[in-house]
Parts: structure tokens; sequence; C-alpha cells
């Protein structure tokens, strides 16, 4: 939880190029003073930090470690970022066609023998002026490797940039100087690599940017909730409609929406009705009716009506800035099994530079002659292909994709570790009331008794109820209303607590409520006792109406299971969870939903404290326990369980417990989650272990391990090539994610 001086401040790093980089940035930003926690995200270039320190000190402390940050402010300087990204992309764009132009002159020039030998004057200038060239696409096209090199050297580390501008500039240093001095190495004067260089850069430069274009997909998700902030919003002021910015719009404010129009901010509907469409943020594709009273969702779009509603969330405390917020925290965060990556990078840079070490001194000593062309050959490979771009890469571009996937299903992921826990789930804790079921009584049975008709029972019921705030009595009204049933006129009206209400209607007595008011008050229960035990058995709550001194009619209320609950609850143990309800209600209600669900295990009249209870009893039997739950009375069972999902629709109490909310409203969400979780989870593994693999069989390879067997070494430029696609295809399987449908 954040202190009341704590605040968290989002940053973008610009010149990250690997993981190493990324152990950099985020040792700086967790050794500043007052720094509490800090993520760093290299597919996103950004880092999350909270503590109670000022953006300034953590902008110098990334600028002291070599590295450019700037703050990250609201959605003009979102807009900034892109704008910068998208500036970055179209100059290494350019700076890859051009150096790839000139990367395939010197390649042929050096490969098909048409410059003078080494041996003559001429020949000597000419292969002078293809090192000048080399060296123009190695400060053109990779200009920012040896900066990088430059920045890691003076704050004693290493990183991506300090392996290509090791390898590509030792190729073109002895190349060189094999063309000024060609005596100095007698035979070998004919081994040149200023081809390898040159097209090492290229090629890197050419992955970087299929990387970066294919990276930007990852980010769709946010980029669309924010496509869902309207510009401007037409408010009433002084009997005028004005259009005005959506920063000026103020609480309070009378806002008009009109067909086809997205609404600016959240408020509530004070004049006309429409259908509006949520899909956006809840994942659910009809249309929502709406109408005097209700609530209304900025970035939401009015589908028919024209309506005016009152602003009651403005600016960054809208719900849809508050999911953009929470989408942006989780897909910086870290599952368990990134930051196991995260921490495999921090020591890969530095043994790449030993094992290359290692490769020049083993050839050396056992290798044959020409010794110094395998030294050389070996050495780069190693230092190229090594590149821990993949690594650096292989989690948070799932983590990424797979939060944005959720999103856009109406899903919100609160961080990593949320993400990778819920395909771990062995049991799911469902609350009733407002979870499985509506959450609000509806009479679910009308049933006459003597002389009375349906219609006159609910007219009767809703005169007497027609004073009381009770819920009961509003389900009675709602019902009354919706059969076309008018409110009877009542006389000497009087409640009788916790019992029902007496009342005076065409000269009788007339009673509405338990049993006990009945019994009370000597009505005769006649053939209603026996009817109204067989409606208890089925979970509804029976309220009695009485006329004359005996009863003219029963009324079942119930709390009704969701339409999509027992579907939903199938799709749970589909997926091997032990699906086990917990209710405060009595156990005849708990028993009736259970059946109608097919839940199997249910735990009746638990009290708020111990359904925290019952959740840690499920985890000290091993199980790795989900809780789903709407109320605050689910708030401390949300926050004990290993993930805990709150209904979107229930109280901010409960969503901010849980590590997931779901904004549809249904059990489904549950499912959904669980499957995305696995789909990302699968999906990050398979980029570890790309990455893993791709280093730990290419770099044996590269130092030359086949060769006493085979005869073959690695071209450096194979390894080039390899460590290019490296990344693209780490990026490349992590968009796979955005076709996924759970």
């Amino acid at each position: 939880m954040k202190t009341a001086n704590e605040t968290t401040h989002r940053l973008h790093i610009k010149d990250m190029s690997c993981a190493g980089c990324v152990d950099t940035v985020q040792r700086t930003l967790d050794s500043v003073s007052g720094v509490k926690s800090a993520e760093v995200n290299f597919a996103d270039k950004t880092a999350t930090v909270t503590g109670e320190v000022s953006p300034d000190t953590l902008v110098s402390a990334v600028g002291g470690a070599g590295y450019t940050a700037s703050v990250l402010k609201g959605e003009d300087s979102e807009s900034e970022k892109e704008s910068e990204e998208a500036e970055l992309y179209r100059d290494l764009l350019k700076r890859t066609i051009i150096s790839g132009v000139l990367a395939a002159v010197i390649v042929i020039v050096s490969m098909t023998g048409i410059l003078p030998s080494l041996d003559t004057a001429a020949g000597r200038l000419s292969w002078g002026a293809v090192s000048l060239l080399t060296l123009f696409v190695l400060v053109y096209g990779g200009g920012r490797f040896f900066t990088g090199a430059l920045k890691s050297f003076r704050n004693h580390s290493a990183n991506m940039d300090t392996l290509v501008a090791i390898g590509t500039g030792v190729a073109w240093a002895y190349s060189t100087f094999v063309v000024l001095f060609p005596g100095a190495v007698g035979d070998l004067a004919g081994h040149l690599y200023f081809e390898t260089a040159a097209i090492i850069i290229a090629l890197i430069d050419l992955g970087s940017t299929l990387e970066m274009r294919a990276r930007g997909k990852t980010s769709e998700a946010i980029k669309r909730l924010i496509g869902l902030k309207p510009r401007t919003a037409r408010v009433v002021r002084g009997g005028a409609e004005t259009d005005v910015p959506i920063s000026e719009v103020v609480l309070d404010d009378i806002v008009r929406v009109r067909p086809g129009e997205k609404i600016p901010v959240d408020g509530v509907i004070t004049e006309g009705s429409s259908q509006v469409d949520e899909s956006m943020l809840t994942g659910e594709p009809m249309p929502a009716e709406k109408g005097v009273g209700d609530e209304v969702v900025g970035g939401t779009i009015n589908k028919s009506g024209s309506f005016l509603f009152k602003a009651t969330r403005v600016g960054e405390e809208t719900a849809l800035a508050r999911i953009i917020e929470m989408v942006r925290k989780a897909q910086n965060s870290k599952p368990a099994i990134g930051r196991l990556a995260d921490r495999v990078s921090g020591i890969f840079v530095p043994t790449v530079l030993l094992v290359a070490v290692f490769t020049l001194l083993v050839w050396f000593n056992f290798g044959p002659e020409p010794k110094l062309t395998y030294m050389l050959v070996t050495a780069i490979a190693v230092l190229i292909i090594a590149c821990p771009c993949a690594l650096g890469l292989a989690t948070p571009i799932s983590v990424m994709v797979g939060v944005g996937k959720a999103a856009e299903n109406g899903i919100l992921i609160r961080n990593g570790d949320a993400l990778q826990q819920a395909g771990k789930l062995t049991a799911i804790v469902l609350d009733k009331t407002g979870t499985i079921t509506q959450g609000k009584p509806v009479v679910t049975a009308v049933e006459p008794l003597g002389d009375m008709a349906e219609g006159e029972v609910l007219s009767l019921a809703a005169g007497l109820e027609s004073g009381s705030e009770h819920p009961l009595a509003e389900a009675v009204l709602e019902a009354a209303k919706a059969k076309g049933a008018a409110s009877a006129e009542v006389t000497s009206f009087e409640a009788v607590s916790g019992h029902g209400v007496k009342a005076v209607y065409g000269g009788k007595a007339v009673l509405l409520g338990n049993k006990k008011l009945m019994i009370d008050n000597g009505v005769s229960l006649g053939e209603g006792e026996a009817r109204s035990e067989e409606l208890s058995r089925t979970g509804r709550t029976v309220v009695f109406l009485a006329s004359g001194g005996s009863v003219s009619g029963l009324i079942g209320i119930s709390d009704p299971v969701k339409p999509d609950s027992k579907e939903a609850v199938q799709r749970l143990k589909k997926l091997g969870l032990k699906v086990i309800m917990l209710t405060g209600d009595n156990r005849v209600t708990a028993e009736a939903v259970a059946k109608e669900t097919g839940i199997d295990e249910f735990v009746a009249e638990v009290l708020p404290d111990g359904k925290s209870d019952e959740i840690s009893k499920l985890q000290a039997r091993g199980e790795v326990v989900g809780m789903v739950g709407d109320g605050i009375n689910d708030a401390p069972a949300l926050a004990g369980a290993d993930v805990g999902f709150a209904i979107g629709s229930g109280t901010d109490v409960a969503i901010e417990s849980a590590d997931v909310t779901l904004m549809r409203g249904s059990l489904h969400g549950v499912a959904d989650a669980i499957k995305i979780s696995n789909a990302t989870v699968k999906n990050i593994k398979e980029n570890l272990f790309g990455a893993f693999a791709y280093n730990t069989l290419a770099i044996p390879i590269a130092a030359g391990v086949l060769f006493p067997f085979t005869g073959i070494l690695l071209d450096p430029i194979i390894a080039g090539a390899a460590m290019a696609l490296s990344s693209f295809t780490v990026v490349t399987n992590a968009n796979r994610l955005r076709w996924f449908k759970p």
C-alpha cells in the first residue's frame, strides 16, 4: 500500500538497447534514496517508480548512469513519447537502408577480387577507400553502439552495445592495420574483414528496425483506450450549450451527449435515455440501456437517444483514466519468471566477454595456422551472436500483449505476478451475492390464494410497500410496475419492525410480511403454509399477504442467479478448478443456488471475517486459491487469496483489494483471465526457451566447437544475422497473443 507522501512517476528511458541496460537502470533507480519500488520495462522503454522522491532526482540519477530520461505526465507526454519513437523508427529505417546499400557495395568489391592487391600502391589506396567507407557505415549506421559502449565503460558495466562495438570495431581496426602495414602480418595480408563489420552493422540495424516496428503493435491496447477519450464536451452553462475542451469539464457540470457521440466524462443521467456501447471497457458486445439515475462512463459511445448527465468524475479520476493507468502499471510489472530472466541478463554480457577472451586463448594455444585469423573470426562471432536483446525482451513483450489482450476483454490485471499466478489456480472461491447472483432482490413467484388474482396481489402489496425503503419493498414495487398493477390506496398504515406492515383496504385489515406477523395477528395460514415451505426450499424469501384474517397470496422474492453463472461455473470446472461458494446467507438458500449452478461444495452462514479464514484453510491444504467477490466484506478474502478477482460492478474497496478486476461483472471473466494467463505464461516460456536455447547453442558454435569435427566455423556475418533475427522472432512470437481468443 502507498503511504500519503508516496507518489508514482513514469519515466521514458530513451536509449536502452538490451537487458544489460535494463539491469543498469534498475540498479540505479533502486539505489536512489526514497525509492520504494521501480519497474523498468525494456519493451516499452519506460520505468515506473514509486516512493518519496522527486521526478527530477530520478531523471538526474538515470542521466548519471549514462541514459536519457524524461518524465511522462498525462496524454500529452505520451503523445510526445510516441512521436519520438516514430521519429526514431524513421531515422533507424533510413540508416538501415543506407548502411545496407553501402555494405552491399563493400561486400561486392571485397569478394569479387576487382580491387588491386595490397602489394601495390593502387591496392593500398583502393583498400584504404574501402576502410573509410566501412568506417562511415560503422559511425552512421552503428554510432549508437559505440557511444553506448563508451557510456557503459564509464559506468563500469557492459551491455549489448559493448559486444557489437568490440566485435565490429576490432574487425575494422584489424583490417585497417593490415592495409596500412601489410608486411606486419605476413601471409595473413589478404584476410580483411571490412565486409564483415559493415554487414553486421547493417543486419543489426535491420533487426532493430523490424523489432521496433513489431514492438509498436504490442501497445495497441493502450492506444485504443487512449483513443476512446473525446477531445471536447458539450456543456450546459447559463442555459446555453457550449463545446469546451475535455480538460475544462468540472464536477457537477451538466453535459449533453447526442447520438453517436462519445461520453466525455463519468456521470449520472439527469434527463433522457439511450443505449450505450460499453464494449471497449467491459468486453460486453450488447449496448446497455441507460435512463435517468443510471451511471455513464467516459469513453463509451452513445448509440441512440440524446441525454443530459451530471459530471461526477473528471480528469484523472474517470474510470477510463484509472483503467489506462492500471493497464500501464500491469504492463510495466514483472512476473516472477521475468525477474529470473533479469538476474541472468545482469551477468550475461560480462560472461560473454570472458567467453570471447577464453576463445581467443584457446585458438592461440591450440588452433591451426593462420592462428590470428581463426582467433579473430571466432572471437567476433562470439561477441556478435551473444546479444542478450532476445533475453531482455522475452518477458516484458509478452506481458504487455497479454495485459492488453485482457483489457480488451474487460479484464484489468493489476500486476505481472497476478497474470502468472492466475494460470496456476487449483481452487476458485465464489462469493454468492452479486457474484453468482445479480445482487438485487427480485420477485420470482406470485401465488394468489383464495379469490384474489395475481394482479390484485401485486397491486395490494405495492400499496402496502409504497412507503417503505426496504430492499424487498423495492422488489415488490418493481414487479407491480412491470405487470402494470397500480398501487392500491391503503389507509391506517403501520410498520411492524422486523416483521412487515399493516394497513386497511376496502374496510378490511390487510397485512404484508413474514410468517410471524401472520401468527401474531391470528391469520389463518391454510394452504399458504405448505406452499410457503415449498418456495423456501427453492431459496426464496416468502412474503405473506393477508386480507380479512386469511392468507390471500404469497410473494416469493429471491436474488436471481445471473443468466451466465451456470455456464461459467462449468467452464471453470473444465479448466480443472475446484469451485467453492461462500455466503453469509442461510443454508437453504445457499443449497438452492449451488444446485442451480452446479457447484458441488459450499459454505453457508459465513461471517465477513470468516471468508478469509476459509481461504486460509484451503491454502493450508495446498490449494492455490482464487477468490471472486464484489462487496466490502469480501475485501479481506480478496487480499488473502493467491489471486483476488473483483467484480467491476462492485465496490471500490473490493476492486482496490483485488489483483484482477472483471469489468463485465460476469464469472466468464474469471475463466477468460485464466486462459489469457495460461496463454501469456506459455508465450513467455517459449520466448525464454528460445532465447536461452539460442545462446546456449550459438555461443559454442561461434567459438568453433564444431571445427575439429567438421572443419566449419561460423562466419561473423551469419552470427550478426542470427542475432538480429533472434529479437525479431521473440517480438513476433509475443504478438501472436494479439489474435488469442479466450
